[in-house]
């Protein structure tokens, strides 16, 4: 009886043995047999989009840090106090712009409940933060470029909180109303409580998923046309943040147009479902380095400008060395001028010669060319 128990166990154990072993020998080429199947598209160098999209946001982190410290730390060199008041949202962009590269990792890697309900949530509330506090910045920018001078710091970034809040509502509310659906059953105690069923997050439709983006294709639009205004401003010095913002937002928006395509139509034509992960990867990644090459580092690197108003008072009063060579030019200068002074008592003047020097001067003034 025994031996007849241990048969069994053998037979039931060997498919489980065999499986395992056949799981472990088909580990893709570059990741371990250990490694959990659901991070393969990281290591699989057979399809290397995961591994190129996984280098290419980790650059993305990394530039996106050292920037965030170059601006925090260029704070007490910022003499432009209209500048000063815009780094509260500018701070909050490069965050945005931060959460926007991690999740490209939640695209890479394959689908399950957690990664399937961070992108759900996470990809509209992350790009609502970057196109909000882009119109925050093109809302300030109409007022400097008009009048030059503009809302206050904490105006600007309560617009672009507030914006950003709206889309946090719309994608809890969503991802609650779809992931938990009621059965409409009367309860065991009888008082028409429902029984609440969990369905997977992963299970809906790439359409819905770009009809819950509407709000966010909203104020990408609006950032869009709303710098246009700013060109046709009376300060020039403004010019060119406007086009910083106008060149972010056109590129963005054609990226956006050739991922939903892809996502909503491409895809499902060439019956290739399987490239749905990477298009929001690739939109994720691309969106991305478009803020930081098209927006921060043009912004960042105009950052410690003074004004021209900065510039005019520096030039009016600037300040003396007190070196051993402005001594010694401030010295040869007035010996010069009493070697000058010497020679011109020496040889009188003519008055033919100072009748042509007070002609020159009058067609001068005359002209303006002494102005």
């Amino acid at each position: 009886m025994a031996t007849h128990k241990t048969l069994l166990l053998m037979c039931l154990g060997l498919p489980l043995l065999f499986s395992e072993a056949w799981a472990q020998s088909h580990a893709p080429p570059g990741c371990s047999p250990d490694l959990d199947p659901l991070y393969y598209n990281l290591c699989d160098r057979s399809g290397a989009w995961g591994i190129v999209l996984e280098a290419v946001a980790g650059a993305g982190i990394i530039t996106t840090f050292v920037l965030t410290i170059i601006l925090v730390a260029s704070l007490p060199f910022v003499q432009d106090t209209k500048k000063r008041s815009l780094l509260g949202t500018q701070v909050f962009f490069l965050l945005g712009t931060l959460g926007l590269f991690c999740l490209v990792f939640a695209c890479v890697v394959k689908p399950n409940f957690s990664t399937c309900a961070s992108r759900r949530f996470l990809f509209g509330v992350l790009f609502a933060i970057c196109f909000s506090c882009l119109v925050a910045h093109v809302f300030a920018l109409n007022f400097l470029a008009r009048k030059n001078h503009g809302p206050r710091g904490w105006v600007i970034f309560t617009v672009a909180l507030l914006l950003t809040l709206v889309e946090v509502i719309i994608n809890t509310e969503w991802l609650i109303i779809t992931l938990v659906r009621g059965g409409g059953q009367v309860g065991p105690l009888g008082n028409g409580s429902a029984d609440w069923t969990m369905t997977s997050p992963c299970a809906i439709a790439n359409m819905d998923f770009v009809m819950a983006l509407i709000y966010v294709m909203l104020l990408l639009l609006g950032a869009f046309l709303g710098a246009w205004p700013i060109l046709c401003g009376r300060f020039k010095r403004w010019w060119k943040h406007g086009i910083f913002v106008l060149l972010t937002t056109a590129i963005s928006i054609a990226i956006w147009v050739v991922w939903i395509v892809m996502y909503t139509y491409g895809n499902k034509q060439h019956h290739s479902p399987t490239w749905d992960d990477p298009t929001l990867a690739i939109a994720l990644a691309a969106n991305a380095w478009t803020f930081i090459l098209f927006y921060v580092i043009p912004e960042v690197s105009h950052v410690t400008k003074p004004s021209p108003e900065q510039s005019y008072q520096g030039d009016m009063y600037p300040t003396r060395g007190v070196g051993y060579e402005t001594i010694l030019k401030e010295q040869t200068g007035q010996s010069m001028f009493v070697e000058n002074k010497a020679f011109s008592m020496d040889e009188p003047i003519s008055g033919a010669a100072k009748d042509s020097v007070y002609n020159l001067v009058g067609v001068c003034v005359c002209q303006g060319i002494c102005v």
